[in-house]
């Protein structure tokens, strides 16, 4: 089987350019037939259909990259197979991507999504992304260089630090985390709390509620410490060894490639019983699920001319859509508790972290997870 991988390639520091990479690299680690290219590309890509010859061409995005993804390469007769996230709602293209005999999906939750929103699921499968144990690993906290990280954020020697990261804090469960914090510490105050932002409109946007939610700590608020800025994949696995506890109830998260990062390097997580964090969190063993406490929920919304339709417009929907979750701050306050004020249930939970993501996340099987899939209902060789 021949393939090509449609994504932002070179890879870029985003979400789906890294789920497409780890793609490439798995299968071409693998021994597979494997090009990479941009899924925008076209001229490169019909290039790659005519020289190369793909059987398979597999493309990461979402339901609105399908002209990139599934109709260009079936205009050259390549079989397309897309992985897919969700981005809210699934404005368009159902019918194209009804048709398709195989449609991966990060997550159940993700599947769930296209079903509501009109697509035919039957073909679909959840494959799950990779991550890199090799360099997403347990690191001394005794290493001068994690050492230096906790001592440049101020964390104190006793202190138990807990992580956030992410373009914003707020849409990875910063807000709820704020709120459990403030009855975390009536009981335990021997925390820091880091957000690592990557800053922009999306940051700013939740900027004013942060800080008023950060000044309700009293006087605990300075326990709060910002980082905003771009960091390198390679120096990832140092801030999140610096971390005790990795912190991300999401109000919206499809897969959550950073939780199993950080349980690949053996720090408990918490996040919310819902979407991606379900399925790659092992409740009660590699770290805690708080509960869903209400929905944000939408009767209607706008769709674009770059969504595919011929003039900008409003749609209502028939019934009204979840858009967002937010998780249960009583549980939160409840689980950061317990793993605050017990050094051996952290370690506990790390080393079972640390074998879950190797056993289950780790990207060549990932990767051959796929190619034999793509074989079996494709029936190639």
């Amino acid at each position: 089987m021949k393939s090509v991988i449609l994504y932002a390639y070179p890879p870029e520091p985003d979400g789906l350019s890294l789920q497409g990479d780890l793609l490439y690299r798995g299968m071409k680690e693998n021994g597979e037939e494997i090009m990479p290219c941009h899924l925008s590309s076209e001229f490169q890509k019909e290039w790659i259909y005519k020289y190369f010859k793909p059987d398979v061409a597999f493309g990461v995005g979402f339901w609105s990259h399908t002209p990139d993804i599934v109709v260009h390469p079936k205009k050259f007769g390549v079989t397309p197979v897309p992985w897919l996230v969700a981005d809210g709602w699934v404005a368009n293209y159902q019918e194209a991507l009804s048709s398709l005999p195989l449609v991966l999906v990060t997550s159940d939750w993700v599947r769930r999504t296209y079903e509501r929103d009109g697509v035919d699921t039957k073909n679909f499968a959840v494959a799950h992304i990779g991550t890199e144990p090799d360099i997403f690993r347990p690191i001394p906290r005794s290493d001068k260089r994690v050492k230096l990280v906790r001592d440049m954020l101020g964390v104190k020697n006793g202190e138990v630090m807990i992580l956030t990261a992410g373009g914003d804090v707020t849409s990875k469960g910063a807000q709820e985390i704020f709120k459990a914090l403030k009855q975390v510490d009536k009981e335990f105050k021997n925390w820091k709390y880091v957000c690592k932002i990557w800053g922009g409109a999306s940051a700013d946007d939740h900027y004013d509620a942060e800080m008023a939610l950060i000044e309700e700590l009293g006087e605990s608020k300075d326990k709060v410490v910002y980082v905003e800025g771009s960091l390198s994949r390679e120096f990832m696995p140092l801030l999140l060894n610096a971390a005790d506890i990795y912190a991300a109830p999401s109000r919206l998260e499809g897969y959550g490639m950073i939780q199993v990062e950080a349980q690949a390097c053996g720090v408990p997580v918490i996040s919310i019983n819902e979407m991606g964090p379900k399925e790659t969190i092992l409740h009660n063993e590699t770290g805690f699920l708080a509960n869903v406490a209400e929905t944000v929920e939408l009767t209607e919304e706008w769709v674009y001319t770059h969504m595919g339709f011929e003039e900008d417009h409003k749609i209502a929907f028939p019934g009204a859509k979840v858009f967002a979750y937010r998780a249960n701050v009583d549980e939160l306050a409840q689980y950061l508790l317990k793993l605050l004020a017990d050094k051996e249930l952290r370690e506990k939970m790390g080393v079972r972290a640390r074998a879950h993501a190797v056993e289950n996340f780790e990207y060549r099987k990932a990767a051959k997870k796929i190619t034999d899939l793509a074989r079996e209902r494709l029936r190639l060789s």
